[in-house]
Parts: C-alpha cells; sequence; structure tokens
C-alpha cells in the first residue's frame, strides 16, 4: 500500500529518525520525504512517502507508536485516495472550468461531488460535468441559513475541504470556524493590492506595472488568511483594463488550481499566520 504521512509538532531532536524508524517497523519504505523547521515558531513539519506491506490502520497505529513522545499533529492517507472538494461559485466560470477541466483530464488530484452557487448562470457548465448543482441564493435575510446548508452538505457528502472559485460573498465568521485552514480562496490581485469594486480599473488609474493573484486560505480576516500561491505578470501602460482582466483571469486560474493540488496532495502546512509548502 501506497501511504502518504503528514506530520506537525514541536521541534525537538529524533524526530525524522523516530519516523524513519516507525516506517521500518511497519514494513515500509519511505518514497519521497521532506521537512522543514520553522525557527520563528519552533515548529517542525514533515510529510513522508511511503510504500508498506501493512494496512493503513495497522501503519497508523505503528506511526504512532514510534512519535507518540513528540505530541505530534499525525495523518494518514492512501496515496489513492482523492481528497473531495466543494466547489462555490458565483457567475465567473473561468476558475471553475480550469478545476473541472483538469478533474477530467485526471490531472487533479480530487472528487467533486457537488457545485454550489449564490448564482444560476453556471448550471448549464457543471451539470453538463456530471456534477450535481445546487442554487443557494443568499441574501442579508438568508445567509445564516443558506451557511446552515452548506455546512449540512458538507457533512453528507463527507467534504474535505472548500474551494471558493470566484464566490462572490464573504463567508460568516462561524462558517469560517467550522473549518479552520480547509477553505481556499482565490484573490483578484497579488496581495496586499486594490480593494473593492473594479480593481483592474484601479489598477489601471495607478498604472501598475504588475498584476497578479494570490490563492490563500480563508480566515474571518478578510483577504488576510495564510498565503498558498501568487504569480503575476508584467504590463505596460498600452494594457487597458479589458486586456488587464483578461489577463487576470489567466493568471487567477492558473493560481487557483495550483493551490488546490499543492492541498490535495498534502503539501500545505499552517505554520502561524504562513504556510510551508513542499513541491
Amino acid at each position: 500500500m501506497d501511504l502518504i504521512a503528514t506530520l506537525q509538532c514541536e521541534d525537538q531532536p529524533g524526530i525524522v529518525h523516530a519516523m524513519t524508524s516507525a516506517v521500518l517497523a511497519c514494513q515500509g519504505n519511505i518514497i519521497e520525504n521532506q521537512q522543514f523547521t520553522d525557527h520563528a515558531t519552533n515548529t517542525f513539519v514533515m510529510r513522508t512517502r511511503f510504500e508498506t506491506a501493512q494496512g493503513i490502520a495497522d501503519a497508523r497505529n505503528t506511526l504512532l507508536a514510534g512519535l507518540t513522545q513528540f505530541k505530534p499533529e499525525l495523518k494518514i492517507r492512501p496515496t489513492e485516495e482523492k481528497p473531495r472538494v466543494l466547489i462555490l461559485v458565483t457567475k465567473e466560470s473561468h476558475c471553475l472550468r480550469d478545476l473541472l477541466y483538469l478533474r477530467e483530464l485526471d490531472e487533479l488530484p480530487v472528487e467533486i461531488p457537488m457545485v454550489i452557487s449564490n448564482r444560476e448562470e453556471l448550471k448549464e457548465l457543471v451539470e453538463s460535468h456530471g456534477i450535481p448543482f445546487q442554487y443557494l441564493p443568499i441574501s442579508n435575510e438568508s445567509k445564516t441559513s443558506q451557511e446552515s446548508a452548506m455546512l449540512r452538505i458538507i457533512d453528507e457528502l463527507k467534504i474535505d475541504f472548500v474551494v471558493l472559485a470566484r464566490y462572490m460573498q464573504i463567508l460568516s465568521t462561524e462558517f469560517c470556524a467550522k473549518m479552520p485552514g480547509k477553505i481556499i480562496n482565490i484573490h483578484h490581485s497579488f496581495l496586499p493590492g486594490f480593494k473593492g469594486a473594479k480593481p483592474y480599473h484601479q489598477a489601471h488609474d495607478r498604472g501598475v506595472k504588475i498584476i497578479g493573484a494570490t490563492a490563500h486560505f480563508v480566515t474571518a480576516d478578510l483577504d488576510e488568511g495564510p498565503i498558498i500561491e501568487q504569480d503575476v505578470a508584467h504590463v505596460n501602460h498600452s494594457a487597458t483594463p479589458e486586456q488587464l482582466i483578461a489577463l487576470g483571469r489567466d493568471i487567477e486560474r492558473r493560481v487557483l488550481s495550483r493551490a488546490v493540488s499543492l492541498y490535495a496532495e498534502d503539501r500545505i502546512f499552517i505554520v502561524g499566520h504562513r504556510t510551508v509548502i513542499f513541491a
């Protein structure tokens, strides 16, 4: 069986030795191993992919027994097991289209049991890919009840994480608290940047020389969560707002897809207010 183990704990001597010994104890062979110590927080993180003749339950017990003295946050899953993602959208389709396309090519290691939207424009697109579409309109009066409905869906469908693929609604503090480190958003800027309405028009007015996009985890603090992935493109004075928008869409879809892939492969660790990411 091919397994991925991720570990996060306080840095201390002997963790690597204990992990490798535990893998050996479960008749395992390490295929890939990456580790990092964040000295600012004294946090150690490790991602280990290994093969073993044992089943996942026995392998988990063996690793826990060998690492328990370090009090780690330890997660183990079969490499072939694809995380289940719920995608939230509004009416812009470019990020959604890219995720659906990569999933169909089997280049994005996720399952997409459902797409939820507060608008109906993307229903046909979603259903054309054989994926259920759920329309949940949001208003000031319905926000609480609709978020409760989303949480029920997340529980019923056994969703592992949520992706906001240009979902133009602000999630409540209560919703964010239910899924810490499990909600990914794509922001139309290389943060920090222009906030509010018409960001590309603001950028054009200010004569920017680069535009970009940022994928980050959602927290109660708007657009302040740990950053996962970023990219930029250089522009000059001749670019119109419409050209900036088109270029921005391309960057957004690429950045979000990379962030989703990194999360799905257990390559992201949240350490303090930032992320450690193993390529």
